[in-house]
């Protein structure tokens, strides 16, 4: 006699099956947490950096509209929309933003090493005189003179205690030296990979 409850506990139920992939509450719980953060994360950045994100209008919209929300209550309602919008959004969609989000934590880094690298430089300019020499032989278009009256006047900025204005100037004749430079050898490896796509087609004529 066939059974009536057959299929019900085996492993061929599809009942059984569904239960058994459908995520835990607790998995769910955390995904939840995990694009609530991401959309946290988005609305804490510049508003032209969120433009720029490759995601559906509708998610874009959500956090543009808590960044203009200023009154608590209202901004932590709207994160909750936020929180709901990104909840629609696919697993690529969601691993487009991750990186994308990595990529700018990538740069932010970068930024702050080259930043720290022109104070140690420019407290090396007051520190040691051999360190001027040093720079007017790399960059021989700098009015040395004029680098010499600041580097006096920073000196005398930190022996007598004053704001340091000539200590500032320094650092940012430092800082636009250094996107020159970059810009410059940007300028150069760009040509370079131009030159190199032409030998490319040469060759392949």
């Amino acid at each position: 006699m066939p059974n009536a409850n057959r299929g019900a506990v085996g492993f061929d139920s599809s009942e059984f099956q569904e239960k058994y992939e459908r995520p835990s509450k607790t998995e769910m719980k955390r995904q939840s947490d995990a694009l609530q953060a991401l959309g946290l994360e988005l609305v804490e950045q510049p508003r032209d950096r969120v433009k720029r994100v490759p995601m559906p209008e509708d998610v874009k919209d959500a956090i543009l509209e808590c960044q203009n929300i200023k009154n608590h209550e209202g901004r932590r309602r709207q994160l909750q929309f936020v929180g709901k919008k990104m909840r629609t959004l696919t697993e690529e969609e969601v691993a487009i933003i991750q990186r994308t989000i990595e990529g700018w934590k990538g740069a932010s880094k970068a930024d702050t090493a080259a930043l720290h690298a022109l104070e140690r430089r420019r407290d090396k300019l007051l520190a040691d005189d051999q360190a001027l020499t040093t720079l007017l032989a790399e960059h021989q278009e700098l009015d040395a003179q004029h680098l010499r009256a600041l580097i006096r006047n920073a000196r005398k900025e930190q022996a007598e205690n004053k704001p340091p204005k000539a200590y500032r100037e320094i650092f940012q004749l430092l800082k636009e030296l250094d996107a020159k430079t970059r810009g410059a050898a940007k300028a150069a490896a760009d040509a370079d990979a131009d030159a190199e796509d032409e030998d490319d087609d040469e060759r392949d004529e």
